[in-house]
């Protein structure tokens, strides 16, 4: 089971819950579009400080996603990070944040080249790309641990009508 129902009633009564809901999309539109600009500056050489300022401007979005996410997560499982439901998600997004944060540091310092940046930065792509799909998945599971729930108490409200009939 995902949640308890303690942990469902604390969740769909937290204001962090629709938080997470507006930015993971976001987030995501952020990502596509930055995405397609490094991916035109990798295949073009066209746009390079477009390309890399996007990065940043993605990994800020990644930032604040994470630190609101850690919020939601003390306010519905009463721990920061990797509460057993959301263990293996926070272990990948500590991964996506080192790589992103790599690529801050490579360009503020300008430690590696635009080029190399740019390949980091699809390294990081790659990493967040996995780890959204990982919620994704969490988020279809706790989908269908309500569409359980909701049948079985239907069900039980029927046979309860059927057993009150006969007594």
């Amino acid at each position: 089971m995902l949640y308890s129902p303690e942990e469902k009633r604390r969740r769909d009564q937290s204001i962090w819950t629709l938080v997470q809901g507006v930015l993971a999309p976001l987030q995501f539109l952020v990502f596509l579009v930055s995405l397609a600009l490094v991916v035109r500056c990798l295949m073009t050489g066209e746009g390079e400080s477009a390309a890399l300022l996007s990065v940043v401007i993605k990994t800020l979005t990644l930032y604040t996603i994470m630190l609101t996410g850690c919020i939601w997560e003390k306010v519905v499982f009463g721990q920061y990070l990797f509460a057993p439901a959301f263990f293996w998600e926070d272990v990948f997004s500590m991964l996506v944040l080192a790589l992103h944060t790599a690529y801050l540091y490579a360009w503020w310092t300008g430690a590696i080249t635009p080029l190399q940046q740019l390949w980091l930065a699809m390294a990081a792509y790659a990493t967040y790309c996995i780890n959204a799909g990982q919620f994704l998945l969490k988020l279809r599971a706790a989908r269908l641990q309500a569409e359980g729930l909701r049948i079985a108490e239907t069900d039980q409200a029927q046979l309860n009508v059927r057993t009150e009939g006969v007594a």
